[in-house]
């Protein structure tokens, strides 16, 4: 079997330990900015709903506040945005470049887009469960919990999904900046050196990574849905 992978892929199996530290550059990469990302996305899309006017808690100027935010960081390309925020990276990771440094933009890019994929999924509700629970003395926590992502876990979780495979993609390009994961082995060795069987080997990893997340992905919305 190595005799075979030498002779089809000679420069990934050359180059294996290199990339097999990429996939676990990516990994760490998609889990901890993903894991950060969901979290404060999640709180930001919750807050854009309850606020917006007619909301629970209808509050124009922070709705506005944060809409706007959410879309002036939603303009920004990701390459520019890696570069932005360079400073930021540096004094919250100690570092701009490899994984730590990847971290912040990668949150910073990830978030306002789950923000309104969250933002999506709670519109959906119907306002009729929102009325009866209002009706029956509920308060806005209760309101948030039981009934807002109580009846949106399937939705939320087709945004997950989105957002998790948009991420893999984010983390490649930030491999262009030096920044670690199957983007800058790609790179390095795939594009500057002229080995395409890098390249293709890495494009396959990443479509199992991809694929991987659209079944998990597909089996929760599944499973959640009414």
């Amino acid at each position: 079997m190595a005799e075979l992978l030498n002779k089809i892929i000679p420069n990934v199996m050359n180059k294996l330990p290199d990339f097999l530290a990429a996939i676990k550059d990516t990994l760490v990469m998609v889990v901890w900015s993903g894991s950060i990302a969901f979290v404060l996305g999640l709180i930001l899309g919750i807050i854009i709903v309850v606020t917006k006017p007619g909301g629970i808690l209808e509050n124009k100027v922070l709705y506005q506040i944060l809409d706007k935010l959410i879309n002036f960081f939603r303009s920004i390309p990701f390459i520019i945005l890696l570069t932005w925020v360079i400073p930021l990276s540096r004094a919250i990771m100690g570092t701009a470049i490899n994984v730590p440094g990847a971290i912040v933009p990668l949150i910073m890019g990830t978030v306002p887009f789950f923000s309104r994929q969250v933002e999506s999924a709670l519109a959906e509700t119907d306002p009729g469960l929102i009325e009866a629970a209002l009706s029956m003395g509920s308060g806005p926590m209760e309101i948030i919990f039981r009934v807002y992502l109580r009846e949106s876990v399937a939705a939320i979780a087709r945004g997950t999904t989105i957002t998790a495979i948009s991420l893999v993609g984010l983390t490649a390009m930030a491999g262009a900046v030096g920044s670690g994961g199957l983007g800058d082995f790609a790179i390095r060795y795939g594009h500057d050196r002229n080995m395409t069987d890098v390249t293709w080997v890495t494009v396959i990893v990443v479509f199992i990574l991809v694929s991987i997340i659209q079944v998990i992905g597909n089996i929760v919305v599944k499973k959640n849905r009414h």
